[in-house]
């Protein structure tokens, strides 16, 4: 049961992590207002949040789990799928710098805009984050049917 609920629980959090990350890409586009950019942070937020939950319940999930480390630190798959997490996550970086900037520049300026060419680059990035996002997926569809094992 706990196996079960782990999945589960690895699950739910990853599809989150995406709605953030396409909620992100609806909301930041040519004219960013300031209550566009308190929302914006607020997900932001929620995506720090997920992908700590992610890695403390995926890890859980590789020792705890059905399986156990002995598999999972023996699969190729599985540290394709760690390392496309982490470069998620450093892409995600600096769009949350951007973020934060904009929400403490817009609480010191009513006037405040994003510059399109600002919002272009943060873009570059939430789209590079989406664009890798289905790896993730590819990775956990093969591991789970036992491929990318090492002799």
């Amino acid at each position: 049961m706990g196996d079960l609920a782990l999945a589960i629980a690895h699950h739910l959090l990853v599809f989150g992590l995406a709605a953030v990350i396409a909620f992100e890409i609806a909301t930041i586009r040519v004219e960013v207002t300031a209550g566009d950019i308190a929302r914006i942070a607020r997900a932001d937020m929620w995506y720090g949040l997920l992908a700590a939950a992610i890695l403390i319940v995926g890890f859980s999930r590789a020792v705890y789990a059905a399986r156990g480390w002995a598999y999972y630190s023996h699969n190729l798959l599985f540290w394709a799928k760690i390392v496309t997490f982490a470069v998620i996550g450093l892409l995600s970086i600096a769009p949350t710098v951007s973020i934060l900037r904009w929400r403490r520049t817009s609480r010191n300026s009513a006037g405040f805009v994003v510059q399109f060419a600002e919002v272009q680059k943060v873009r570059r990035y939430l789209f590079a984050e989406a664009a890798l996002f289905p790896l993730l997926l590819v990775f956990a569809a093969g591991m789970a049917r036992g491929y990318g094992m090492l002799p």
